[in-house]
């Protein structure tokens, strides 16, 4: 347990570069060098991590670590490569409560969130070039961002995903001819999950801390496509409770960290607990990653019988192309609403694409810039 451990643990201090990037690490580290796994097993794990909701990478990790040492191996390999972003989002999110009124701080965080419209700007075109692929998929994206734009809340995004998934079950999936066994699931897992997102809400208004819990575990059970989903399925769940510059500042660290993107339930949880900030972050924290764990142990076994249900993969399919506009709708409110003012302001968007896809510069080069950027533009204003 300690070597697996130590190994993720020292993968979270250099795991820049967002998911993609991550799962090539990984490779490096326990296929070519340590080999653990086969190319196909890991092939495998990778496909059964963008297959259901929740954090990509680190549910490759949490597999790896399940494969290599059972149960407790996964907790080992999660908390090892987690940590490192934990504890780096908690030392930001102390230094961000303290400087917050600061005009040199507020200039930077305008810099960060004029960064948060080019990373959210990206990830919207480059799953909009994935998953938008036929008529019937592009009609769902942009059914979903025009629903949201106009009806914007929790129930709203639900709602959409539901109609997505129908739609997709309907419209995305090829005819079914062959014989298929039936399906085989753990079941305790899938029992806690589905046990919390529905006993979770009915108790939250007991304290503070249950609501916390359930606000974050809603939002990781419906995180589709990727990291920067989790965005605006927070930024609706939480309503008004994060003030808008505290939830993109905490968007922008998320993306210079190494490790997860999900920690930005960290730095948010930091700031809805005031009298006990660490445990809110940490609640926060293990809530969000905890229903594509449950998910991931619950099918891990089985999950290539699921995969090959066209109604299934259709159903995903209409998801994801959900999740295009879901994210289109949160690049303009809160992330343009709430940092392009000027002129000026979109000029450094535009340089900023430009610098992230021509230049490919990367992402920890970005946010040390439009660090800068924010009190060069409050000076020239």
């Amino acid at each position: 347990m300690f070597q697996i451990f130590k190994i993720f643990f020292f993968l979270g201090w250099v795991s820049f570069g967002g998911p993609a990037a991550h799962i090539g690490y990984f490779r490096q580290a326990f296929v070519e060098k340590r080999g653990w796994l086969t190319d196909s097993d890991y092939a495998q794990i990778v496909a059964l991590s963008q297959f259901l909701p929740g954090p990509g990478s680190s549910q490759v990790g949490f597999a790896v670590g399940y494969h290599r040492g059972g149960l407790p191996g996964a907790i080992a390999a999660f908390v090892g490569f987690t940590l490192p972003s934990v504890a780096i989002m908690v030392a930001l999110a102390t230094a961000s409560a303290e400087l917050m009124g600061v005009p040199l701080f507020e200039q930077v965080v305008h810099g960060l969130k004029l960064l948060a419209v080019v990373v959210v700007a990206d990830a919207t075109w480059g799953m909009y070039k994935n998953f938008c692929k036929q008529n019937t998929s592009i009609a769902v994206a942009f059914g979903t961002a025009i629903v949201l734009l106009i009806a914007p809340s929790l129930v709203s995004q639900m709602l959409v995903l539901i109609v997505a998934a129908l739609v997709g079950m309907s419209a995305l999936s090829s005819p079914d001819k062959t014989a298929h066994a039936p399906i085989k699931v753990n079941p305790w897992p899938l029992a806690v999950f589905v046990g919390l997102l529905l006993v979770l809400p009915l108790v939250s208004a007991a304290s503070q801390s249950i609501n916390l819990f359930s606000q974050f575990f809603q939002a990781g059970s419906l995180v589709f496509g990727g990291g920067h989903v989790v965005l605006p399925l927070l930024q609706n769940s939480l309503g008004d409770a994060v003030a808008t510059e505290t939830f993109l500042t905490g968007y922008a660290a998320a993306q210079a960290v190494p490790g997860p993107m999900f920690t930005l339930a960290t730095f948010l949880g930091f700031h809805l607990l005031p009298n006990s900030p660490i445990a809110g972050a940490l609640l926060a924290t293990i809530a969000i990653f905890l229903p594509g764990f449950l998910l991931l142990l619950g099918v891990l076994s089985h999950w290539q019988q699921l995969a090959k249900r066209p109604k299934v993969a259709g159903a995903i399919a209409g998801v994801n192309a959900a999740v295009v506009g879901l994210l289109a709708a949160a690049l303009y409110q809160p992330v343009v609403s709430s940092a392009v003012f000027s002129g000026l302001d979109m000029a450094a968007v535009l340089l900023g694409f430009f610098l992230l896809k021509q230049l490919k510069l990367p992402i920890v080069g970005l946010v040390s810039l439009f660090m800068l950027l924010g009190p060069v533009l409050s000076f020239v204003a």
